[in-house]
């Protein structure tokens, strides 16, 4: 073939794909609308910038002042807003919701992202954190740590496949106070929920039932933070259901003794082995004793007038014996569902310990998008481009999952015809970790392989990490190929 013929191949595959390229953001995009039109135009094209580069600045995948330029106006246009941004992704994630049968699990969670820099303006007090050194006095002295939090809402699979977000909420601190110090001037659970930070809960809870529009398929799932009793009561009232870890012994009954009380009397109705690792990495065997009951359970006591009693189900599981190397499993769990046997209660178990995939997808937002080394300098800016790489690191965990979930389905779910190409190309196809040649799993793993993955009979399936860096380096090449073939037409 001479270089001719080459190039007009080449441009062949440019052309006949380019309806194809960057279908998955125009999926995640087609339903955020803006009150400008010009708004529109360059969040897409900020978008696209964002997810070649992964990781990088601003400066970096804009690579010239002008686009750069846009990019901060942009993220500092008083008519955008988080909301705005990801509303084309929250309506791909009721899509991928409705294209599903099965029961689905909202996963919540908060974290924290801190900027230790003094250029950062109007962010707020996380927390205050120890020195190391005293006073004269001897106090211990502490520094306030400053920066924006999130709480999110995930959707996933029962396998585990993350569909998307369905609530996202930003805020700041203009003071912080301990939870043991607030605890001196008043007892905080007659505090109205409206006056809490506790409130984002059920904001979100309210938001991703509502776009879901299927509140029986939903199971919002929290840790031992989402124990709160007014979260009961707006999921009894949309009609869904919610599975958290508990922290508060509440009254149970008559009102006379509380849910330990009456767990206490509750005779082991089950073991369950699982796998676990201990911080070293290492495996072992962990034996579950499994102990469940209906229970009554009643509201706070300073409001027991505006909050009827539930009837709930409190599912207990307890490590035997002490493990070393890590903590002990004891999950004291409460749910609206059912629990009527062993094999139900293990699977409510298998349904929490999911909890970790929102943490997971954390770790990808400050790890993969290096979401705290960002040098914008407002909390506005800040969240906006939170935002953003919202969506990119659901885009990373969901190829990661997939391989996991869907691993025999076609690869153009998640490549264009290009992508295809270059990666039959770059990377040789391991008949031992990919027996079906042209399977989405061939493909993620050759992905994975660009980002510094093995590909051993005896390796792990690829994780986050080495898949975001495959990105980074497909999309590097990629570019490389698409001006190599201008040249070489030219």
């Amino acid at each position: 073939m001479t270089k001719r013929q080459e190039s007009q191949r080449s441009q062949r595959v440019d052309h006949a794909t380019a309806s194809q390229t960057k279908t998955w953001i125009d999926r995640e995009l087609v339903g955020s609308e803006f009150r400008d039109a010009r708004l529109n135009k360059r969040f897409r094209k900020l978008f696209e910038q964002l997810s070649d580069g992964i990781g990088e600045s601003i400066p970096l995948v804009c690579q010239d002042w002008a686009n750069t330029k846009a990019a901060y106006r942009f993220l500092s246009n008083q008519r955008v807003s988080e909301a705005e941004i990801l509303a084309g992704h929250f309506q791909a994630t009721r899509d991928r919701f409705a294209a599903t049968d099965t029961t689905v699990l909202i996963l919540h969670d908060t974290t924290e992202f801190t900027y230790h820099r003094a250029d950062v303006q109007a962010v707020g007090i996380l927390h205050r954190s120890p020195t190391g050194r005293r006073d004269r006095d001897g106090k211990l002295r502490h520094y306030i740590v400053c920066g924006i939090q999130m709480h999110s809402s995930l959707a996933v699979t029962t396998a585990g496949l993350p569909l998307g977000l369905t609530a996202l909420k930003f805020w700041t601190r203009n003071e912080f106070k301990g939870c043991n110090e607030l605890k001196r001037k008043i007892n905080p659970t007659r505090v109205p929920i409206e006056k809490k930070e506790s409130i984002r809960w059920l904001e979100n809870l309210t938001q991703s039932t509502v776009l879901l529009n299927d509140p029986k398929r939903c199971i919002h799932i929290g840790d031992r933070e989402s124990d709160i009793y007014e979260l009961f009561c707006t999921a009894e009232a949309f009609g869904t259901h919610f599975l958290v870890r508990t922290c508060v012994d509440r009254l149970a009954g008559d009102g006379k003794h509380t849910i330990a009380t009456e767990m206490n009397e509750v005779r082991i109705q089950g073991l369950h082995r699982i796998q676990v690792r201990d911080e070293k990495g290492d495996r072992s065997e962990a034996v579950l004793q499994i102990k469940y009951r209906r229970i009554r359970v009643l509201p706070p006591i300073g409001k027991h007038r505006e909050y009827p009693e539930l009837l709930l189900t409190v599912l207990h599981a307890q490590e035997r014996g002490t493990p070393q190397g890590r903590e002990k499993i004891d999950w004291k769990l409460i749910t609206n569902l059912p629990v009527r046997s062993r094999t139900e209660a293990i699977e409510k178990l298998e349904w929490y310990s999911m909890r970790w995939k929102i943490e997971t997808f954390h770790k990808i937002l400050k790890s993969g998008c290096r979401a705290e080394e960002s040098r914008l300098r407002t909390a506005e800016r800040l969240a906006r481009l939170l935002a953003v790489f919202c969506i990119l690191s659901w885009r990373v965990f969901w190829l990661t999952m997939t391989n996991r979930s869907l691993p025999g389905a076609s690869p153009t779910l998640a490549f264009t015809a290009l992508e295809i190409h270059l990666l039959d190309q770059l990377v040789k196809s391991n008949r031992t970790r990919q027996p079906q040649k042209h399977s989405l799993s061939t493909y993620l793993i050759k992905l994975a392989q660009l980002g510094g993955y093995l590909s051993r009979a005896g390796d792990s399936p690829p994780g986050n990490r080495v898949i975001w860096r495959g990105l980074s380096r497909l999309t590097d090449i990629e570019l490389g190929f698409t001006i190599g073939a201008e040249l070489v037409g030219n």
